[in-house]
């Protein structure tokens, strides 16, 4: 997800990228291994990743104790920031040159799946190498395209409002489940009266929460092929961003982009921003006041059109082992001690198991885990459709246009215009 505002793709390189170098782990060094096996019957598998060098030690701890157990397996590993990782998976991609496992995420899903790039591990599900048992709140679905397992989640996450809770404190708004949108612009406007700062970052380029709103109403940002709104929709939508921008109740997008890498809330220019609740440990360790996790706005009332959903491992097709490929999975998303080693960097854990193994004890942690259990037990949670190919190139043109909408650049209607022309461009490719 990436908004100016709240945590893009730009500020989440402070967060998750990192430098390779820290642990030794080349691209050079680690990205190319052999896939065949040793003479004494070992196998190498590759395992690629984006993360920051901490995601990497983790991960490189988990890795450890999975080749203790099957002494037989070896991992070369490669980690890279957000924006490098898919660059060089595209170049390898290209080449039929994809490493054995890697990260993916819902927006890849039927890319690379229409590229023959990823391996339906349902097989390995039903040899009993892949369980698909214990997932939380039917995670184990996330990762189904058109009757095929290509990803496997590790962990959840949902969209959240994270709040600055002195600010709301003060304007003497508290945040309830199934409050509407009314009631949050409402509570945007007291903000802005009592704590001379703007009450939201400004959500209108968030793809993700947009995505919320058009569920609320029975429609959704993508549907398998395509896009599920109209112009009207989106002008609707971005119109009323660029009126409340005027009157101040969002932030100045001149000085959102100014702030960065910092947030609009921790550089106290917004009350609030949508963003996704396993970042929330994000605004603790940058800014200076309480920071909380509040629910969606509803339409009805009740309906937020959330579900939960993260990162993924998947495999390649070309894999010349896919047996120990989907033994490395079922390890990394099952064995309880990796949920402790992991904890919550790439969101509360998939499994039951890892759930009960990491217990956060701190604050932060706390929020995401409690937030998380009751979007569960209040049932809102929904199904997702998988994002049609052409979805990660969508997603960025939004928040560039939106960018360009509430700074005054391009008229509202010029860039639903622009969006739909180029969406239509990407999803047609």
């Amino acid at each position: 997800m990436r908004t100016h505002g709240t945590v893009d793709r730009r500020s989440l390189l402070k967060i998750t990228g990192g430098s390779v170098a820290a642990l030794g782990l080349t691209a050079a060094g680690c990205g190319g291994g052999s896939d065949s096996a040793n003479g004494d019957g070992t196998v190498t598998i590759r395992y690629t990743w984006w993360g920051s060098d901490d995601r990497a030690k983790r991960i490189n701890q988990s890795i450890a104790l999975f080749e203790k157990k099957y002494p037989k397996i070896k991992v070369k590993t490669d980690f890279q920031p957000y924006a490098d990782f898919w660059k060089k998976f595209n170049t390898q991609a290209s080449g039929g040159n994809t490493p054995d496992v890697f990260q993916n995420a819902i927006g890849f899903l039927r890319k690379y799946d229409a590229k023959n790039v990823l391996l339906d591990l349902r097989e390995q599900v039903e040899a009993g190498n892949l369980r698909l048992e214990g997932f939380r709140a039917g995670l184990e679905k996330f990762g189904e395209v058109d009757g095929k397992l290509v990803g496997v989640p590790v962990g959840s996450n949902s969209m959240a409002l994270v709040i600055d809770e002195t600010v709301f404190a003060k304007a003497k708004v508290t945040p309830k489940p199934g409050w509407t949108w009314d009631e949050y612009h409402d509570a945007l406007a007291k903000i802005h009266e009592t704590a001379g700062r703007a009450g939201d970052a400004g959500p209108y380029g968030i793809m993700y929460l947009y995505d919320l709103y058009l569920r609320q109403q029975g429609k959704a940002f993508f549907t398998s092929s395509g896009l599920g709104f109209t112009e009207a929709d989106l002008t609707d939508w971005w119109n009323k961003a660029a009126e409340r921008v005027k009157s101040g109740v969002y932030a100045d997008p001149k000085k959102t982009i100014q702030a960065k890498p910092k947030s609009a809330v921790t550089a106290e220019l917004a009350g609030c921003e949508f963003t996704w609740d396993n970042f929330t440990v994000r605004y603790t360790s940058e800014g200076k006041s309480q920071y909380g996790l509040a629910p969606i706005p509803t339409t009805d009332g009740k309906r937020t059109g959330q579900y939960l959903g993260s990162l993924m491992l998947s495999a390649s097709k070309r894999t010349k082992h896919p047996k120990e490929v989907a033994q490395f999975i079922d390890f990394m998303v099952h064995d309880p001690e990796v949920g402790t080693i992991m904890g919550y960097d790439r969101g509360v854990p998939a499994t039951e198991a890892q759930n009960a193994a990491y217990v956060p004890t701190d604050e932060v942690g706390k929020q995401i885990a409690a937030y998380e259990k009751q979007l569960v037990e209040s049932r809102v949670l929904e199904p997702i459709t998988p994002h049609p190919a052409g979805a990660d190139v969508c997603e960025a043109a939004f928040l560039r246009l939106s960018e360009e909408m509430s700074l005054g650049t391009r008229t509202v209607a010029d860039a639903v215009k622009q969006y739909f022309t180029e969406a239509k461009t990407a999803l047609s490719a």
